[in-house]
């Protein structure tokens, strides 16, 4: 009876962390530029819109709330395993543009990108990661589909991100405990960091410089990480694909082309045209001679 009380009160509490407000009409991402321009291996951050994301802002400081690896399409995945194990978890259209996520509510998934249409969304792109790495990037996030969503993690990130004089330190955190949690479940950002970790590429590590001179780079607890970290690190270039400006404003729509005359011939002849007809040297203001085409 306990444990059907238990279970309910849960199920309403994740319902209403992930109940989502409106949103306006006009969105603050070019999503069709984005879809054309993101390559697999890309970490895309979203500003999400629901409680839980409410929440995250405010602890985090930052309006991302959620992060994402894109995977591309299905053929896009070299591993034959990998493409399987996809199709196993999403059985859409195979054309389709696809992410991996971990989701409160819904666990690790994969996630048409188009899905996410109407948000923000940021490219954040590692530097330099090689298309072979990119693809084990790709194949562990695909390794991962089917865990739950580690909601612990994320209470307990909160409680670390509290200053002491709001929790005591005995409250704060289980994060630094070497087996806390259980690997059968993810959140985003960590899903990211591990996923990232397997070809030794540097999200937000710690660097210290060493009596002897030389310079050495510490893994951070992936347990630790949040979106916003991904925005912050000079390991991953960003990319933005605004709504408003990024075809409207772009900058051959700029160029101070002439709208009353056009030079038919070429620009020493052009030029000389237009000495002669009205001493104004111009070449993109000379009338064709007569009789020429």
């Amino acid at each position: 009876m306990l444990s059907g009380l238990k279970q309910w009160l849960w199920g309403h509490l994740v319902a209403w962390l992930t109940r989502e407000h409106s949103v306006g009409d006009t969105p603050l991402c070019d999503f069709e530029r984005l879809s054309y321009e993101v390559r697999p291996g890309d970490c895309i951050l979203v500003e999400g819109n629901s409680n839980v994301s409410d929440v995250i802002k405010m602890i985090t400081q930052s309006p991302w709330t959620h992060t994402m690896l894109y995977v591309g399409r299905l053929h896009d995945i070299e591993s034959h395993a990998m493409r399987v194990r996809v199709q196993a978890f999403y059985d859409g259209d195979p054309g389709a543009q696809l992410v991996v996520e971990a989701l409160m509510g819904k666990g690790t998934v994969v996630t048409p990108l188009a899905a996410y249409r109407r948000d923000h969304l940021r490219i954040c792109r590692p530097r330099g990661l090689s298309p072979s790495d990119a693809q084990k990037v790709i194949n562990y996030s695909i390794s991962q589909l089917g865990k739950d969503y580690d909601v612990r993690q994320m209470l307990d990130l909160a409680r670390f991100m509290f200053p002491y004089g709001i929790l005591p330190r005995r409250w704060r955190s289980s994060l630094f405990q070497h087996n806390a949690g259980t690997p059968t479940r993810n959140v985003c950002s960590t899903l990211m960091v591990e996923a990232f970790t397997t070809v030794s590429f540097p999200v937000l590590p710690i660097v210290k410089r060493h009596e002897d001179g030389k310079t050495r780079f510490y893994q951070r607890n992936p347990r630790l990480f949040a979106p916003r970290d991904f925005d912050y690190s000079p390991y991953f270039d960003i990319i933005k694909y605004p709504y408003w400006g990024s075809r409207e404003h772009a900058p051959y729509h700029q160029v101070p082309w002439s709208k009353d005359q056009v030079i038919y011939n070429d620009q020493r002849e052009a030029l000389e045209g237009a000495i002669d007809a009205d001493d104004a040297p111009s070449p993109m203001a000379a009338e064709p001679a007569k009789g020429e085409v």
